[in-house]
């Protein structure tokens, strides 16, 4: 799809990395406690892993074709040269950040050591764990005898060590250990002196320990570099019509395994000569993203840093509410009769999900039930209540998406339990991603079929839905249980379009129609009447739309935007985008709900979808948006809307002027989730089920 004429958007790469320096501004932030400040330093970091292999690896293949299929627009070459100095400039804070986050720490009696730092005592502790715990794990490859790339496991980190002779400084070789954070914590605790605790990395356990691997050649002096390689993790699936999807995306995951380097990092004291080695020995150009950088690489095991001191280091517990509807020990299908019923994840319990599904699995009067899985937990209890359900003699389906990135094999092994245990499995076809998030329950009620849904907009997995904010509504309504039927058709029939009542689904209807929801408010607006829209969404990226935005703005719509991550339009430009403001916010949760809602001359309209505004979204995914019918609902979404959009601890401006900017402070101090669970706490305090 071609830009419009001069559409004045952000590049969506810089703006991506905009979002990640948010995430960094948390770890700086010493309103948040200090062991969440580490935490985000993981999240920053696994992000930009995530970032390299996809979007970078994207960048860098139109560059390496020449041309680019999307948008002639792009310059690929420049696009590279501005994520390096975004990088190079995050680096530097990341590690002025980290080094006062290890210095607060001490100031809390908690040490981050390293091997040189170890008395005796902790020196016996550590070697002792290593000979128990770490040296089963640990497999050193001669760098004489490294093959190529392929070797090495794509976002694993390693560590380069020189192996020499005391009496022969001139005799070296040189070997690379994969650390075994697959199998072991990243931080080994120490016993405590006095009121002195200490942490330290397994990267310097096993430098302390670096003996007991190679003195046995006869080498006696070690010294040891961390190096770490991001792959490209795109994959090409073979269009070959005599496999089946599900042998395509099979074998397409080996090639993530040997996908081309999109970035190399490593210690910036490695010697020259061992560097020089090892791009040799992985073929890495000059032209090639190389980067010095600290000790230590793969922050984002960051993420499960051990707190060791007070509960004040973290996050006062928030733990997920009941739902004012939903009274403990009763039926839920029941309530779901009796009214619309919205779940806020994570202020209130995915539980509700799972147990639900247990009702039906063993309900006598339910007959079958479809489901849509995009990305499930670890170790699934959705996934096991429809394998029970199967078990009980329902008929099941589940619609396993293959595509969904990073978690292809996982929904591959998933796929094999289902089928095993008879429940019907269906995949999508290439180029399209199933990304709604349904369920569609089918039950025999005086001799009829009466239906029950889930329409929501996060994955049906219990482990995000601790972190990532999201939207679940449980609804008996006709209509929209009608259109979910047809949704679920659409899926089965290699989607294929059918009429739709209530719900607006991708990849038919969609952009056309809040294009049209849009027009309605420029209608309105140029008529003096009131308009306005508010939209909170992951990303906005889709330029047809961006651009009617713009037209909307022009005319007197009152825009609000809530964008979590990327966000390529520009509000605030004098003559196009002056009436539209828009604010990004980074808390403790994940934003993850996408919701919508427009003046619409007064009768307001409120709807969650699944889908952000991509051009994915819109073209190539089965994405459902869904409209809020019961008034209570949307009063408390409009609630929850109007709370963030005051938020001014937490929101940052999105605009022309310098990026990241935090909302002007104002009283009281508004932190939105907080504010929001205490809503909805207070709604549970103040219904009859209290």
């Amino acid at each position: 799809m071609g830009r419009p004429d001069k559409l004045k958007v952000l590049n969506r790469e810089v703006s991506w990395l905009y979002f990640n320096g948010r995430v960094l501004q948390e770890a700086a932030d010493k309103r948040n406690p200090l062991i969440e400040r580490l935490k985000f330093l993981g999240i920053f970091s696994n992000n930009r892993d995530e970032f390299f292999r996809v979007r970078v690896a994207t960048v860098t293949r139109m560059l390496k074709v020449g041309n680019i299929p999307y948008d002639s627009s792009i310059n690929p070459k420049k696009v590279l040269k501005d994520i390096d100095e975004i990088v190079q400039s995050q680096e530097k804070d990341f590690q002025q950040i980290y080094n006062n986050i290890v210095k607060e720490l001490a100031d809390q009696n908690i040490f981050i050591i390293n091997e040189k730092k170890l008395s005796d005592d902790q020196g016996l502790f550590v070697r002792k764990y290593f000979q128990e715990k770490v040296r089963v794990y640990l497999f050193p490859i001669m760098i004489s005898s490294l093959r190529d790339i392929s070797s090495l496991r794509d976002r694993s980190i390693y560590l380069a060590v020189t192996l020499g002779f005391r009496d022969n400084p001139t005799k070296k070789d040189y070997a690379l250990m994969e650390m075994p954070t697959k199998n072991l914590s990243r931080f080994l605790i120490l016993p405590q002196v006095g009121e002195k605790k200490f942490i330290i990395l397994l990267d310097d356990v096993i430098r302390y320990c670096l003996s007991e691997v190679f003195s046995v050649f006869g080498w006696n002096t070690f010294e040891a570099y961390t190096i770490k390689i991001t792959k490209d993790a795109e994959i090409d699936v073979d269009s070959d019509v005599s496999k089946s999807f599900l042998e395509s995306m099979t074998e397409s995951l080996k090639q993530r395994k040997k996908g081309l380097p999109v970035r190399f990092v490593y210690d910036d004291s490695i010697p020259d000569e061992l560097l020089r080695m090892i791009r040799k020995k992985l073929n890495l150009s000059k032209d090639d993203p190389v980067r010095g950088g600290g000790r230590y690489h793969n922050f984002k095991d960051f993420m499960n840093f051990p707190n060791i001191g007070s509960g004040k280091l973290e996050f006062e517990s928030l733990p997920p509410l009941r739902h004012k509807d939903l009274p403990p020990n009763k039926s839920i299908i029941s309530a779901i009769k009796r009214k619309d019923i919205m779940l806020h994840y994570p202020y209130q319990s995915f539980q509700y999900i799972i147990d639900l599904l247990r009702e039906v699995s063993i309900d006598p009067h339910v007959h079958s039930i479809k489901a849509t899985i995009y990305r499930a937990a670890k170790d699934s209890s959705v996934i096991n209540a429809l394998i029970n359900a199967a078990r009980n003699g329902k008929y099941v389906t589940v619609f396993m998406e293959l595509q969904a990135r990073f978690d292809e094999e996982a929904n591959i092994l998933w796929t094999e339990r289902l089928q095993e245990e008879g429940v019907k499995v269906i995949h999508g076809i290439p180029g399209f991603k199933v990304h709604s998030k349904l369920i569609l329950i089918r039950r025999k009620e005086n001799n009829k079929n009466v239906f029950y849904a889930h329409i929501g907009t996060g994955n049906f997995n219990e482990d995000t839905a601790r972190v990532y904010a999201d939207d679940g509504l449980l609804t008996a309504d006709e209509k929209i249980t009608s259109d979910v039927i047809n949704a679920f058709h659409q899926m089965e029939l290699n989607y294929r379009a059918f009429k739709y009542k209530s719900l607006i689904v991708a990849p038919f209807f969609m952009r056309n129609f809040f294009v049209k929801m849009i027009n309605y408010e420029i209608n309105q607006a140029k008529t003096g009447k009131e308009a306005w829209v508010i939209i909170k969404l992951n990303n906005l990226v889709d330029e047809t739309i961006i651009n009617k935005l713009y037209k909307a703005s022009q005319a007197g719509v009152k825009i609000k935007l809530i964008i979590r991550g990327i966000c390529v339009l520009i509000p605030g430009i004098p003559g196009i985008s002056s009436n539209i403001e828009a604010i990004s916010i980074v808390d403790r949760f994940l934003e993850h709900s996408r919701v919508l809602s427009f003046c619409h001359g007064g009768d307001n309209q409120y709807y969650i979808t699944s889908a952000d505004w991509m051009i994915r979204n819109f073209d190539n995914r089965i994405e459902v948006a869904c409209p809020v019918l019961d008034k209570d609902i949307q009063l408390e979404l409009r609630r929850m809307l109007d709370i963030q959009l005051s938020d001014n601890m937490t929101a940052r401006v999105i605009g022309p002027g310098e990026a990241n900017q935090y909302k002007q402070n104002g009283e009281p101090p508004v932190r939105s989730q907080l504010l929001i669970y205490e809503l909805l706490k207070q709604k549970l305090n103040n219904s009859q089920f209290q």
